[in-house]
């Protein structure tokens, strides 16, 4: 299987748990995202971050699509080296 296959794979599974908008504070970030909701919003201060960004009050949050974009540019598969 190549690897954008593969990662096409693991994004719908993700998508599949996401709701239509992903706010930093959803409580279930950590049981479905590899990565800290601080992370995104590092990166998405450096302009690195989801395209499209959604403010309810003070809580920041991201449209499921542009998450998911998010996350295809940065996952990227190595191979394991036998030692």
């Amino acid at each position: 299987m190549n690897d954008q296959k593969k990662c096409e794979e693991i994004l719908l599974a993700i998508a599949e748990e996401l709701p239509p908008v992903v706010f930093r504070n959803w409580n279930r970030w950590r049981d479905v995202l590899p990565m800290s909701p601080r992370s995104v919003a590092n990166d998405d201060c450096l302009g690195k971050g989801p395209a499209e960004r959604v403010y309810v009050g003070r809580n920041a949050g991201y449209t499921k699509k542009s998450f998911i974009d998010y996350l295809r540019k940065r996952t990227h598969f190595t191979e394991k080296h036998n030692n």
